[in-house]
């Protein structure tokens, strides 16, 4: 018996009621028999006895009805055939028309076809008119309930049933009548060891579980047990609060860049693609300003933009402007560079940065989102963040950029890293980093030197070191995941298990 002693007063409570009722039972019926206040007494008690091997939990989904609006309704007024029905015993025959008196007007076809089909009325035709008449069975009918007006009924009552699946289908062919709903049911049943214990006799008595300084004050503590404890008894493990990996990885980034004299700055999400395109040289017909790859908006439309300024990049893409380049030899639209977009990049924040801050030395960095058209899949998101950073220096140079890159991806944790040669509109020299990890090479973000194009308008005549990185590819490699999504599902079994960065 002292493992009964060890039970809370609910789990005996539980394990009494369903002794009684033959071993099994589900969560309401054990909450009425055996006397508790909630549902939930009777689950978190059940959910501990399961730990201890007495009884197992099985759910299972039922398939419940409950009012929709247009339901709640007839069941205050009437089915629509229900008051045509009494109308017509009282008149006897009627045209179309008249029916509107007792019936919504979008009713009155409702009603035609169930007093036709449930074979309470027909319908006559009689100078160029059409007249509903009751029939014999119609007057039958009058002091009858149907059975879709029994469920509407149980429905009102109860707030939620189980229905006959022909009624329930009947019901759902009228709009807004039915609202279907699945409910969880939860059947608790002893095992063999449950079983036994009960069959020993369970006794309810008022216990004492947690002596607190009340208690002792009062003595009620010399009236009533105490409940005994199982020291050997394993206890569930205690999750705190903790930060989102990426949250972490962030924070992690942020210290290494500010650690190597950087500074951090911030942008708007919304730009104009002047900014996120037009200043950076990608020229207007360039793949990635499609409406398959970006996301543009509707209000605002438009930015408008510093018409000097505008100038400058205008010439710049279709002749080179006061450079040696000859642009890339369209026309230049300015409605195009007015549109608005959600930015596709975090580069638009550094060369804001840099038209605002001409003079060197900079070295800044961002950590922010960037929104495209992506189909969501196990490498790609519409939502995601990019690491961005310049260095704007006399004699910057690309040896500097590959020994700055190759310092941040060392703290960071990867040693073995590579650079491959790569193409983007806005710098040349460009290249791609990768590092080596379990086994293979893996792409991790784009690097260069802003051209010409790029830094002159701004006034900028020193080399600017440039560079993007996806936050969520490195946070897969660090965490070693398969499919980008998990990062996002918010799945707290992962949450507490995946270690701290």
């Amino acid at each position: 018996m002292q493992e009964v002693k060890q039970l809370s007063l609910n789990e005996r409570k539980v394990l009494k009621t369903l002794y009684e009722r033959g071993g099994e039972g589900y969560a309401e019926e054990v909450q009425e028999k055996g006397g508790f206040n909630t549902k939930d007494e009777v689950i978190s008690a059940s959910s501990w006895l399961r730990y201890k091997g007495l009884v197992s939990l099985k759910e299972e989904v039922k398939k419940v009805y409950a009012l929709g609006t247009e339901g709640e309704r007839l069941v205050k007024v009437g089915l629509p055939e229900r008051r045509a029905l009494n109308y017509l015993y009282e008149k006897g025959k009627i045209s179309l028309e008249e029916l509107e008196k007792c019936l919504e007007k979008y009713e009155v076809p409702i009603a035609i076809g169930w007093l036709k089909k449930r074979g309470w009325a027909e319908l006559e035709k009689e100078g160029g008119k059409v007249f509903v008449k009751i029939t014999e069975s119609g007057r039958k009918a009058l002091g009858e309930e149907t059975e879709e007006e029994r469920a509407l009924r149980l429905l009102k009552d109860k707030g939620y049933a189980e229905l006959d699946q022909r009624i329930a289908n009947l019901l759902r062919t009228r709009k807004n009548v039915l609202e279907e709903k699945e409910l969880v049911k939860t059947r608790i049943i002893l095992s063999e060891k449950g079983k036994m214990l009960a069959s020993k006799g369970i006794e309810i008595v008022e216990e004492i579980s947690q002596l607190t300084p009340e208690i002792i004050r009062s003595g009620l503590w010399k009236e009533r047990k105490l409940r005994a404890y199982d020291i050997h008894l394993l206890a569930p493990a205690i999750r705190s609060g903790r930060p989102h990996p990426l949250t972490q990885l962030m924070k992690e980034v942020r210290e290494i860049f500010i650690s190597m004299g950087f500074e951090e700055i911030e942008g708007d999400y919304v730009e104009s693609c002047f900014w996120n395109m037009d200043v950076l040289f990608i020229p207007q017909d360039h793949p990635a300003r499609d409406m398959q790859d970006t996301l543009y908006c509707k209000k605002p439309k438009k930015m408008e933009i510093d018409r000097d300024l505008l100038r400058v990049i205008k010439e710049m893409h279709e002749n080179g402007g006061n450079t040696s380049s000859r642009g890339w030899g369209y026309r230049f639209s300015e409605e195009e560079a007015k549109k608005v977009l959600l930015r596709t990049h975090t580069t638009v924040n550094t060369i804001r940065y840099l038209y605002k801050n001409p003079e060197p030395p900079a070295k800044v960095f961002s950590i922010g989102k960037v929104f495209r058209r992506e189909n969501l899949d196990a490498t790609h998101l519409p939502e995601f963040y990019q690491i961005e950073g310049i260095v704007h220096e006399e004699g910057a140079n690309f040896r500097q950029l590959i020994g700055i890159l190759k310092e941040f991806y060392r703290r960071i944790g990867f040693e073995k890293i590579r650079f491959r040669p790569a193409y983007f509109p806005y710098t040349e020299p460009s290249m791609e980093m990768e590092v080596f990890w379990k086994g293979k090479w893996m792409e991790l973000g784009g690097s260069g030197i802003f051209r010409p194009e790029v830094t002159l308008p701004a006034g900028i005549k020193n080399p600017v070191l440039a560079w993007g990185l996806s936050l969520e590819r490195l946070a897969m490699l660090k965490l070693d995941l398969d499919d980008i999504r998990i990062l996002y599902e918010n799945d707290l079994k992962w949450l507490n298990e995946v270690p701290l960065l």
